[in-house]
């Protein structure tokens, strides 16, 4: 997979009916195991929780139990991760890790389907596992109208100059363009733009704001932007 920039093998466990959590867990934790690489980085919330496949791994020797309290995925690196319940958010900051190995345990698909879709992970369900689907062979998307694929293509441009994605100023003039020229903007869908996001390689976090903005135009909401960029149009 290599749309999220995933350069290890990366899956996700999830739960089927009559399926429960720990089977669930102990799915992710058994791919896990079978991946090569170095120790084992158990991530959950917090320390306090029920499930008592995770409770075993967290016992066992060579295993490092973190929670997300604080967590960087720099920390990641060189290690084998479990990653246990996390929310969209967490998911998103996932972006660019440096693990040998990734599994993520799902708690609801509300949260993980944007990232299922994104990272293309192997699917752990009862009794079996789906593949990542081909993705090398995949021809890319129709260019979008009225030159939004090319403010795209900056804004993308701008955000990969920066560890971090987007910064104030880069918001301000997207803001700045969806006022000013509304027609631009018209015909085109959120979906269609978050899948443009995702073709120009995008981080996730920059996806979800670009999508949040022109969503927020398309309900009718206006804009604060500062007066430096008040005025300011994408050609």
């Amino acid at each position: 997979m290599t749309e999220l920039n995933f350069p290890c093998p990366v899956a996700i466990s999830q739960l089927r009916l009559p399926d429960n959590r720990e089977r669930q867990s102990a799915r992710a934790i058994k791919w896990l195991l079978d991946r090569r690489g170095g120790p084992i980085l158990l991530v959950t919330p917090n320390k306090k929780f029920d499930d008592v496949a995770i409770k075993a791994l967290a016992a066992r020797w060579g295993t490092t139990h973190v929670t997300w309290k604080g967590l960087s995925s720099a920390k990641f690196s060189g290690h084998r991760v479990i990653y246990a319940w996390p929310d969209r958010q967490r998911l998103n900051d996932l972006w660019g890790t440096e693990a040998d190995a990734l599994v993520v345990i799902e708690w609801g698909t509300s949260e993980t389907a944007e990232w299922v879709e994104d990272a293309n992970p192997v699917l752990l369900l009862p009794g079996h596992s789906v593949q990542p689907r081909e993705v090398a062979s995949e021809a890319a998307g129709e260019a979008l109208l009225n030159g939004v694929d090319d403010v795209l293509k900056s804004v993308e441009a701008w955000a990969a100059g920066y560890d971090s994605g987007l910064k104030w100023n880069e918001e301000d003039k997207l803001k700045a363009d969806m006022m000013n020229r509304p027609e631009r903007w018209a015909d085109v869908t959120v979906e269609q733009v978050r899948a443009k996001c995702r073709e120009l390689g995008m981080r996730p976090n920059d996806i979800d704001t670009i999508a949040g903005l022109l969503q927020r135009r398309k309900n009718g909401r206006r804009f604060n932007v500062r007066s430096s960029y008040r005025d300011f149009r994408f050609n």
